[in-house]
């Protein structure tokens, strides 16, 4: 009669193992989230405004003009960026509630089909009524259930698109401080270029080092992005210059 309890503790220590591995990975999956909302929120925020200001500086010498187009850019992105954070994390909440419903669909299934099928009893500490079969189908069901009960899955869409609208304005601080001070065109434009791509560096070694990704390759490929992008915008807008 030892020999089956004994046989049943390398599968409990198991699915012990399992359930730690399943929390780490939600861990890592609402880390992820978060850096992908702050990250790119970041970027967005300065990379936006700063290639709009240099397609403003293109076609006209005006500090002011300069200044507007990227306050102008700053708070529509902000407000893009809470919007479209909101409808993707609220669009992903609903697609796993109906998952969870389905889940509780089947485990009912499973609870009939435990009612009806012959039961034959192999393990004298299974309860009766509840063969193998079913008894692990039933243990999977629940443990999907209660994986689905917890709300913290995934970010709460208000705090996400909170959290990327404010990530985008503190980027967008950094094109604007650059152009707000300096009174010769040139040296404006220069600045900007300068600061947006050191922000953009700082922003991709960052992102990495919280993601666990290559830290050279992701910042590099952040600030080649950002580079193309003020470049297509100035160059664009060059031929409208006066």
């Amino acid at each position: 009669m030892a020999s089956p309890r004994s046989s049943t503790e390398p599968c409990h220590e198991q699915t012990i193992t399992v359930a730690g591995e399943t929390n780490r990975w939600t861990d890592l999956v609402q880390r992820a989230q978060w850096i992908r909302a702050a990250i790119l929120g970041a970027n967005d925020g300065l990379l936006s405004p700063a290639s709009l200001m240099l397609g403003v500086g293109a076609a006209n010498d005006e500090r002011r003009s300069m200044i507007l187009s990227g306050l102008a850019g700053a708070f529509a992105g902000a407000c893009s960026m809470a919007v479209g954070e909101f409808v993707s994390v609220s669009t992903q909440r609903d697609i796993e509630k109906a998952l969870k419903n389905d889940i509780t669909a089947n485990r009912d299934d499973v609870e009939k089909l435990e009612k009806m099928s012959p039961v034959i009893i192999l393990d004298p500490d299974m309860p009766q009524g509840l063969s193998p079969v079913v008894k692990v189908m039933t243990d999977d069901v629940v443990t999907l259930v209660q994986d689905d009960d917890k709300e913290n899955a995934l970010p709460n869409p208000y705090k996400a698109a909170s959290a990327s609208a404010l990530a985008f304005l503190c980027g967008s601080i950094v094109p604007l401080a650059s152009a707000a001070f300096i009174e010769q065109h040139v040296m404006r434009v220069v600045v900007i270029a300068v600061a947006s791509s050191v922000a953009l560096l700082m922003f991709g070694c960052f992102g990495a080092y919280l993601g666990g990704s290559p830290v050279r390759v992701l910042a590099a490929r952040v600030m080649l992005g950002g580079w193309i992008a003020m470049a297509i915008t100035y160059g664009l807008l060059k031929p409208f210059d006066k």
